[in-house]
């Protein structure tokens, strides 16, 4: 856009509905460096030059400079909002500006709502922990980041657990774990409401498809197992949890035993020698 030039009366008063540097600064609290910098940048060039070379600034360009500035508190580099800025020329125009910039503000709002939440509940594990562990505290923030519901029981693992579980899980093959661990879970009390018989064809299905779970998940290592057996027993577990895990064994157990017996072994008693 080309500068306007605005020819000065006599006594060089700025004409009506144009403001300098120093004014628009002060009506917006910020430096005239800043102004000068973000029309070197080529963010916001003044509407007009008077003939002696003043730059003149419009309302148009204050609001522009609100998108600028709005934009820059929201964490955007000067590159981004010069890609982001919209054209002001038309009622949607500005409509538009101020939608978008709602929407930026409203994904903020959310993204700090969740770190939020995040740093509240690193807080209450960490009032919990016994000891201050910040390989825990490093396992749980990203635990809560993947938005694992099940966070809190790292608390209760020890180091030969979470070390297995770092070694064999990055976070995409962690969350496809914790999704299989909890549509089992849903299917073995959809089952015991069906009465759906534990050493059923269709009970011993469900149980060879936790089985292979549990081994996946442990990587055919048995010394894990007795591992699993503990996770319903910590101390100090929520009570809810509590409460499924024993609806949830309740048929999970017998199906296993049928299961195994069919096979012949017995793993988790042998893992328990």
């Amino acid at each position: 856009m080309q500068t306007k030039v605005i020819k000065m009366s006599n006594n060089k008063a700025i004409p009506q509905g144009y403001m300098t540097v120093g004014v628009v600064a002060k009506k917006m609290g910020i430096t005239v460096r800043t102004l000068q910098y973000y029309d070197r940048e080529g963010l916001l060039s003044p509407s007009a030059e008077s003939e002696g070379g003043r730059r003149l600034y419009t309302d148009k360009d204050l609001v522009q400079l609100h998108q600028i500035l709005s934009l820059k508190h929201l964490g955007f580099s000067l590159d981004a909002i010069k890609n982001r800025l919209i054209s002001l020329d038309t009622p949607a125009d500005v409509a538009g500006a101020l939608a978008e910039q709602a929407a930026v503000i409203q994904e903020k709002m959310e993204a700090l709502s969740e770190s939020l939440r995040e740093i509240e509940a690193l807080r209450a594990e960490v009032l919990q922990m016994q000891s201050v562990d910040f390989k825990k505290y490093a396992d749980i923030i990203v635990n809560l980041q993947m938005k694992n519901e099940f966070y809190w029981l790292i608390k209760h693992f020890d180091d030969t657990t979470l070390d297995h579980i770092r070694s064999r899980f990055d976070q995409d093959s962690g969350l496809a774990m914790i999704e299989t661990f909890n549509r089992l879970q849903d299917e073995a009390i959809q089952l015991q409401k069906d009465g759906v018989p534990p050493e059923s064809e269709r009970g011993q299905n469900f149980a060879k498809t936790f089985w292979e779970m549990i081994l996946e998940f442990t990587g055919g290592d048995m010394s894990m197992l007795p591992k699993l057996i503990e996770m319903g027993n910590f101390d100090g577990l929520d009570n809810e949890w509590k409460q499924k895990q024993m609806i949830v064994n309740a048929y999970i157990e017998p199906a296993l035993d049928a299961y195994f017996t069919k096979l012949g072994i017995h793993p988790f008693e042998e893992a328990l020698k």
